[in-house]
């Protein structure tokens, strides 16, 4: 295999300027850093890396560079049973330990005032205050990355931000410079269907996977050391929004994910993860057909399960956003005894960068002084001074060896045990090349097609369709379409159809979105499922699908109860109360805030119309009382948010007269006929009789805790 991907070389011409480091030495290689062996270690003698890594890192202040619009909480871990045959950390081995945490979650291409539901990785960074010092899993909510080197992170970065020229656009990969980089990246082909799928739209930070991404080791006391990844798994299961209902969110809540959490926490709704491993002896590192220190790749879960060790709660929210939300400060390196790293090169690397980005953005190498980067054991060394240095160190003595004072800090002895590297053995050459390990760019970007359902493949299809179209030249849109290819031919037909371009397809001719002959365009694209791929052959594996073996919970969902005057007051409390009891959270919209007038009593609207949306709400129910529905049948709004609802597959509910409304919002094969008794239809839910309220209620409940109805098949012909 080339040690340059042979797109990028195509490029290049005789008339290229050459390129060169700042102070001007020729540049051999810019697309792999140096290595001890075609599969060893990253050296720190790479000055070519370190120059371009840090002239990134220090590029922009205060604002991070990257993952700068960011959300936080506290909480805590929790083991459930010692792991101490994998490894001799603390946090891993003791059950009865409580390990205090801080999580911040974030967008990686915005900046700090971008909105949170732009399409994104998200990042899902985790500092545990551990016995042995602090321990920062920083990973995403996607397990894989765009490259295999780290030394092609700045460019990556550059690719991907507003173009320089006129800062355009923001937090959006839908333009040419992005594209361009990625259509001569090969390696990136499986992280594309990963952002293009749904998985980049969460429904919220506690209804998100989260990945340490990196292959780690674990050491136990005998000094025998295990690969592993680490995985974060919501309570809730993983669940995401829809492409157009994260645009809309970004204009009416840019603010949709922080304030869900730190709503949710106040409210005592604590998010929760159980903390999953994923385990492989040393001597199985080379059993695949993939690499396991390729960051392009995972580890299929079919292959190597996940075993679920530990639950992680965030049940506080920050006292003060700047003092901790953005003064935390997460590295790579900061393990602890009984984890080390691997030899991946895109880990090497970030371990050089987080430090060094550290420094540029907090201004001082006391960063861990700070409140909430500081370990909360002991903390002794020979460090002095700095700007906003906090200890007052007493004595004379700041080096070692040293006899005087009594106050140098002793290094550990096998009496007193501390982080101990793993001793691995490392030979090979000094060259700036890739494995041949880490050739295969397509095999896993099948693998994940191929797992997809119908309807997250179409979502696959129409993210494609949306980016592609905003790329202005054509070269890289056909370049694009040819790495398709490569994954499945029926997917790369139906973009191209999108983009006035033809490729040949193996399967079903691709026909255009709305045609007639689409109308079961899911199927279509499910139907290409017969490539193979890489992780043993499998075409298929588990937990790679947002909408199969999911928990199916209400807890947490937001519910729109729309009422106006003349509004049936019991019945909307018999609803709220069905839907409290399953932990959703009812709320009622109304034509106006404050008390509305209705049958038996009155309620209270807490939103209206004109200061919310359907797409802030998981569900909609809409209770009877003629009056009230009549009112709301006569008005636009909200007979759109019915229909809105409707198209972004929530459930809908509604009760006696609230039908009427859900009748004028709906083509009419989508209501169910309902007689008096509680009718189901693709979720949504109709009793004609008041009387069955609580047989409407649950089977409402139910419908909700199913989250989407995908079964529906008119979607694309309401109007909303």
């Amino acid at each position: 295999m080339p040690s340059k991907d042979q797109d990028l070389a195509s490029v290049t011409t005789a008339d290229t300027e050459p390129m060169t480091t700042n102070q001007g030495q020729p540049v051999t290689d810019d697309q792999n850093s140096l290595k001890a062996g075609h599969r060893g270690p990253t050296l720190l003698e790479d000055f070519i890396l370190r120059e371009k890594i840090q002239h990134f890192d220090h590029e922009r202040i205060p604002e991070r560079v990257v993952h700068a619009r960011g959300a936080a909480a506290h909480g805590f871990f929790q083991v459930y049973e010692s792991l101490s045959d994998l490894t001799t950390a603390k946090v891993l081995t003791d059950p009865s330990l409580k390990t205090p945490v801080f999580v911040r979650f974030s967008t990686v291409a915005g900046s700090r005032g971008s909105a949170d539901t732009a399409r994104d990785v998200r990042g899902f960074a985790v500092k545990m205050y551990t016995p042995e010092g602090n321990w920062d899993l920083v990973g995403n909510n996607i397990p894989v990355f765009f490259i295999q080197d780290a030394i092609k992170f700045p460019d990556l970065i550059h690719a991907a931000k507003p173009e320089p020229n006129n800062e355009i656009p923001q937090a959006a990969t839908a333009h040419d410079t992005f594209w361009d980089f990625i259509s001569l990246t090969p390696e990136s082909m499986h992280m594309v269907m990963w952002i293009m799928s749904d998985r980049s739209l969460p429904r919220s930070f506690g209804q998100m996977d989260g990945f340490g991404v990196h292959t780690f080791r674990l050491v136990n006391a005998e000094g025998k050391s295990t690969f592993v990844k680490f995985h974060w798994k919501p309570i809730l299961g993983a669940h995401s929004l829809v492409w157009d209902e994260a645009q809309k969110i970004a204009g009416k809540d840019p603010d949709f994910h922080r304030r869900d959490m730190f709503d949710s926490i106040e409210m005592g709704n604590f998010f929760e993860w159980e903390l999953g491993l994923q385990i492989l002896a040393e001597e199985d590192e080379h059993k695949f057909d993939f690499d396991i220190l390729d960051a392009t790749k995972l580890w299929p879960e079919d292959l190597i399960p996940v075993k679920r060790v530990g639950k992680m709660t965030l049940n506080r929210n920050p006292d003060n956003y700047f003092a901790e939300t953005e003064q935390v400060a997460f590295m790579t390196t900061n393990i602890v005894p009984g984890i080390d790293f691997s030899d991946d090169p895109l880990l090497q690397g970030r371990n050089f960068s987080y430090l060094d980005t550290q420094l540029s953005r907090l201004g001082t190498p006391n960063f861990a002084e700070l409140p909430i980067n500081r370990p909360v054991c002991p903390v002794s060394n020979n460090q002095r001074d700095a700007h906003m240095r906090h200890t007052i160190n007493k004595g004379r003595v700041s080096y070692a060896p040293a006899s005087l004072d009594g106050h140098s800090p002793a290094e550990v002895t096998p009496a007193r045990p501390g982080f101990v590297s793993y001793p691995e053995q490392v030979e090979g050459p000094k060259v700036r090349v890739r494995s041949e390990s880490f050739g295969d760019h397509y095999g896993q970007a099948r693998l994940f097609w191929n797992s997809q359902t119908a309807i997250e493949k179409q979502h696959i299809a129409k993210a494609l369709q949306f980016e592609l179209s905003k790329v202005g030249t054509r070269e890289v849109r056909q370049r694009m379409l040819g790495h398709l290819e490569q994954i499945n031919d029926v997917l790369a037909a139906q973009v191209a159809l999108a983009l006035g371009e033809k490729v040949q397809t193996n399967h079903q001719t691709a026909t255009p979105p709305g045609s007639a002959d689409s109308a079961d365009q899911s199927k279509v694209l499910a139907a290409a499922v017969t490539q193979t791929t890489a992780s043993g052959g499998a075409e298929r594996t588990s937990g790679l699908s947002l909408v199969e073996g999911q928990p199916q919970s209400a807890k947490g969902r937001k519910v729109a109860i729309l009422a106006a005057d003349g509004v049936d007051v019991a019945q909307v409390k018999a609803i709220e109360k069905a839907l409290t009891a399953g932990g959703a959270l009812p709320e009622i919209v109304g034509t106006h805030l404050g008390t509305l007038t209705g049958v038996g009593g009155s309620v209270e609207a807490t939103k209206t119309f004109a200061n919310t949306s359907s797409v802030l709400f998981d569900a909609v129910f809409v209770p009877g009382g003629a009056d009230s529905v009549a009112m709301l049948t006569a008005q636009g709004d909200p007979r759109v948010f019915i229909a809105e609802a409707y198209k972004h597959a929530k459930p809908i509910g509604a009760l006696a007269e609230g039908a009427a409304l859900l009748a004028a919002a709906l083509p009419k094969a989508s209501v169910p006929a309902s007689k008096g008794k509680t009718a189901e239809l693709h979720g949504v839910v109709s009793a004609a009789e008041a009387a069955d309220v609580n047989a409407l209620g649950a089977a409402f409940l139910a419908a909700v805790a199913a989250h989407r109805h995908w079964d529906r098949a008119d979607l694309d012909t309401v109007a909303a």
